[in-house]
């Protein structure tokens, strides 16, 4: 059997598809007598742009599309008019959309003109390798041109058997991406390595494949979905990505001087904070909370060989949280291999200094910890398990040992107030040497989180987003199941509240990447500690602390209340007496020098002069 592996718009360029990488060796294994090939129609539209557009657009315009616009439909709005036959499907909508909320839409009106040719010619290169199967993998934009490719593949080739799954397919969404699109022939809900190998069995043996769990097929013309099950893929049986045709295909391509190549590794899959308490906004895992993590030892062979077979430093893991037992057996292993890797990571905010510390030694570069918010009512409303005080620690520590760190500041959660918001907002201006969030996002309803299953948490009222009515030409009933994101009330915080925190995040950006606050230890015998403060929007000062002034700067740097620093300063000799420390403490707080949290305070100053690279534009991972 000819199996063909296809990732279409808008995967990342610079990256592989772990999904087809990881078909691509299952299918290997299991079934060594099958020829295996691959389509990697993200790289292919990037050419198709460049070429077509005689450079106008380029791999940068790509990403302000298919990545930056992923809340707007925009990348999926490009190829609606192939799947339905009209250049000019959807255009009023969506012009009425963006100047309502005020969307740039230009690149992608200019990009879709392009969109037929570039199907045709991809049908014409998929159906070069005939293929038996054709297998689309389909995770947020990638559904409406996998749809339209898959559509063409049949109308000229019948017999060849279309496959999608991914997370696209995961639990309602994948049935009704099944039965409103005839051309589809199966539809994978799930995990793939167990299901798309007994689906291949039974394409082998001509039997309708009605054991397959969670598999949805036609029974003549009604469309089956067979039951999911709870059994979920062992680590063991999950195998190491096959990124040759890949890295073949990108080294032809002449995308490649645009973009900075990276790896995806995957060492778990699931939450196992999820497990236990699920963000109440996160709809990530769907069906498959269930956390399982290779062995470190497992997943450090698995990226070595990577690495030394591509010759690619920079690598990305896609676990949604990394397992804890990887600061003991996997990330000690990358720091003795020698390699000079650049980690990428999903972590938990509540990791300590020295977990973040040898995260830095590790190689790691760039972390999402998944703060989402500077106020503890707020993050208990999420059900995070973290306070603001300990996020305020993980952003002054990703200074401290050179991590950048991606987040973004979430607000909208039902039961939050102004007052939640007013001190976090307040001391934003202090914040300012640290790592800023990407903007103060209203939260989306998103299909499984906890918020869209249980109406009970505020959400009552929903409805497909708004967006989807210009990249689907289907009645709401029907949209109801397929997709991903809804429209809500909104909750919580709003007006001039709302207003004030996005204008303090704004500035914040603004004014991060001169700003420094930096401790120094003087070089006497009296233990001074001098603060430098070069933040904007400041005078530029240079603060001298002495005795249990400069110890107490120190100790907070953990975060303490004041009945608790008292006890600690008087425990290592310190004789300071509560008043005097309360004084020092609304001092310490009026300069900026500490962040308040409730009763909890931390101190802000960081070691180290941190090294920044101005934004550049193009193509980021």
């Amino acid at each position: 059997m000819r199996v063909h592996l296809v990732t279409m718009p808008w995967h990342p360029i610079d990256l592989p598809s772990l999904q087809v990488g990881l078909l691509h060796r299952l299918v290997r294994q299991a079934r060594p007598a099958d020829e295996v090939t691959e389509f990697h129609g993200s790289l292919r539209w990037a050419e198709h742009l460049l070429e077509h557009s005689g450079g106008r657009l380029g791999p940068g315009d790509y990403v302000a599309v298919g990545s930056d616009s992923i809340f707007h439909g925009l990348g999926d709005w490009v190829f609606s008019g192939v799947l339905y036959d009209d250049p000019d499907w959807g255009a009023a909508r969506l012009r009425d959309y963006a100047a309502r909320r005020d969307v740039f839409v230009d690149t992608a009106v200019e990009m879709r003109p392009y969109a037929a040719g570039f199907i045709a010619d991809a049908a014409t290169e998929v159906l070069a390798a005939e293929p038996d199967v054709v297998g689309f993998t389909t995770t947020f934009m990638q559904n409406v041109a996998s749809l339209a490719l898959a559509r063409e593949l049949k109308r000229r080739r019948p017999q060849v058997t279309v496959v999608f799954g991914g997370s696209n397919c995961d639990g309602p969404m994948g049935h009704a991406l099944h039965r409103n699109h005839r051309f589809v022939d199966h539809v994978v809900r799930g995990e793939g390595e167990y299901a798309f190998p007994a689906l291949l069995r039974h394409l082998d043996d001509g039997t309708p494949p009605a054991g397959v769990p969670g598999l949805c097929w036609w029974d003549g013309e009604v469309s089956r979905a067979n039951g999911e099950t709870r059994r979920t893929v062992a680590p063991a049986d999950i195998p190491s990505p096959d990124y040759d045709r890949w890295q073949a295909a990108l080294e032809a391509s002449p995308v490649l001087e645009y973009v900075h190549p990276k790896l995806v590794v995957e060492g778990a899959r699931g939450c196992w904070w999820g497990e236990k308490h699920h963000c109440t906004f996160c709809g990530l895992n769907g069906s498959s909370m269930a956390f399982r993590a290779k062995p470190g030892e497992r997943l450090w062979e698995e990226i070595d060989r990577l690495v030394r077979r591509h010759r690619l430093l920079d690598v990305v893991t896609v676990d949604n949280i990394i397992d804890m037992a990887y600061f003991r057996d996997f990330l000690p292993r990358v720091v003795d291999s020698g390699w000079d890797l650049r980690l990428h990571y999903e972590v938990k905010s509540n990791l300590t200094s020295d977990q973040l510390e040898l995260l830095g030694r590790s190689g790691t570069v760039h972390i999402q910890p998944g703060i989402e918010s500077l106020g503890s009512r707020v993050l208990g409303l999420m059900d995070k398990g973290v306070t603001g005080a300990r996020n305020v620690r993980t952003l002054r520590e990703c200074e401290n040992h050179s991590l950048t760190c991606s987040w973004n500041l979430l607000y909208g959660f039902p039961g939050e107030t102004a007052e939640d918001y007013a001190a976090v907002v307040d001391q934003i201006p202090a914040l300012v040497h640290l790592q800023p969030p990407s903007g103060a996002h209203r939260i989306q309803l998103e299909r499984f989180s906890p918020h869209f299953t249980d109406p009970g948490l505020g959400f009552g009222k929903r409805r497909p987003a708004e967006m989807y009515r210009h990249v689907y030409d289907l009645p709401e009933d029907e949209l109801a199941d397929l997709v991903y994101l809804f429209d809500t009330e909104d909750a919580g915080i709003g007006g001039e509240v709302e207003e004030r925190l996005k204008a303090a995040v704004a500035e914040w950006r603004a004014g991060h990447h001169p700003s420094r606050l930096l401790f120094e230890e003087a070089e006497d015998r009296a233990g001074t500690l001098l603060v430098h403060d070069r933040r904007h929007g400041r005078p530029q000062a240079t603060h001298r602390f002495t005795g249990w002034r400069a110890a107490a700067l120190r100790r907070l740097e953990d975060g303490r209340t004041e009945s608790a620093l008292h006890r600690l300063l008087t425990d290592d000799g310190h004789d300071v007496r509560a008043e005097d420390l309360r004084a020092w403490v609304r001092q310490a707080l009026s300069l900026g020098l500490l962040f308040r949290d409730g009763r909890t305070y931390v101190a802000l100053p960081t070691w180290g002069e941190p090294v920044r690279m101005p934004d550049a534009a193009g193509v980021t991972g």
